[in-house]
């Protein structure tokens, strides 16, 4: 009685090996671009808890995210990607940039990343 050996060949190990490493790879690349949306987000919504937020005037408002961003290490936001608008109860603050990075040789990877958050004036 002959018994059959079962498992990976070397070569299909190494071609297993290279697939994972490849993902491994892009995700090292785009994990931090989402952290960094991830850091918006936080400090959108750590800024809308605040009270005092709907009557500040918009450059206290920007210099108070930007802080934030700074604390966060947010080096792809800059001032041009946020724009606020005056709605009837407060601000409407939205942020909208892209972040490119290399992924192999000539090819990139863009993320394209858009958040926005309400401020408003809480009744007395």
């Amino acid at each position: 009685m002959r018994r059959h050996q079962q498992g990976m060949t070397l070569a299909s190990f190494i071609i297993v090996l290279a697939v994972v490493g490849v993902f491994v790879y892009v995700g090292m690349k785009l994990i931090p671009m989402y952290s960094e949306y991830f850091s918006v987000k936080k400090a959108l919504e750590g800024m809308a808890t605040d009270a005092d937020m709907a009557n500040a005037d918009p450059a206290k408002i920007k210099d108070l995210f930007f802080r934030r961003m700074d604390v966060n290490y947010g080096d792809d936001v800059k001032p041009e990607n946020v724009t606020l608008k005056r709605k009837e109860a407060g601000w409407v603050m939205t942020v909208d940039y892209d972040v490119q990075r290399p992924l192999i040789a000539n090819l990139d990877v863009v993320g394209h990343f858009h958040a926005e958050k309400e401020f408003k004036r809480v009744a007395d």
